[in-house]
């Protein structure tokens, strides 16, 4: 009976020792248990990115180029910041951020989309000499006060000596106004709709609405010679 009694004891003491780790296991299964989350921050994280990559593309057909280049380069040619830039456009400055970072595509208003081109007209005079930084502030504040309407309104912004709107200005705001609506995509695929019966339609809408600004001053120019 002694031994039965040892060896059975012996059995259990084995038992339980082969227990005792498992506790460590236990624990070094523990961190798994944060898997699922990092794994959905990280889907969540990819997912953000790859629909910002998919906004700047879509910018980059509406309005040249991404927002992000677009809104820096106003930034360093006018000396501005970004809050000071929203204001002149108009926007709140979370919607200028969003913008900027691809977390929204599309400029909603089409005032501001004409407030865009008037400021990158305004940056390329100041770069070229032609409107000093101190006018340039004023045609700022005027520019901001604008309700981004038609070219041949009496504003003057814009406009040559005489108060004619410039050819180049007419040409931004007509892109404007297309590509307002449609992406440049869009407006070339109903232009191929009507090529055949509206061949000089057709082209209008091309060259206004997917065309360079330098086409398009050249197009308006030969028809209004």
């Amino acid at each position: 009976m002694d031994a039965a009694h040892q060896e059975a004891a012996a059995r259990a003491a084995t038992a339980e020792s082969a227990r005792l780790p498992q506790p460590a296991a236990e624990s070094a299964r523990l961190p798994q248990e944060n898997v699922p989350e990092a794994a959905r921050a990280h889907e969540d994280r990819d997912r953000h990115q790859e629909t910002a990559a998919k906004s700047r593309e879509l910018q980059r057909v509406w309005y040249g180029e991404p927002l992000g280049t677009l809104f820096r380069r106003l930034i360093d040619d006018l000396g501005l910041n970004q809050a000071r830039l929203a204001a002149v456009l108009g926007l709140s400055a979370p919607m200028l951020s969003q913008l900027m970072s691809g977390q929204r595509a599309k400029i909603g208003n089409p005032s501001v989309v004409q407030r865009v081109q008037l400021l990158q007209d305004l940056a390329a005079q100041v770069a070229d000499g032609s409107v000093p930084a101190a006018e340039a502030t004023v045609r700022m504040d005027e520019i901001r006060a604008s309700r981004g309407g038609s070219v041949l309104s009496t504003g003057q912004t814009g406009s040559t000596s005489g108060g004619a709107p410039t050819v180049r200005r007419v040409v931004r705001e007509m892109q404007a106004l297309l590509r307002s609506v449609a992406s440049a995509q869009d407006i070339v695929a109903a232009a191929a709709l009507i090529a055949d019966d509206h061949p000089e339609l057709a082209e209008l809408l091309r060259v206004y609405g997917a065309g360079r600004t330098s086409e398009a001053i050249d197009h308006y120019a030969t028809h209004q010679g």
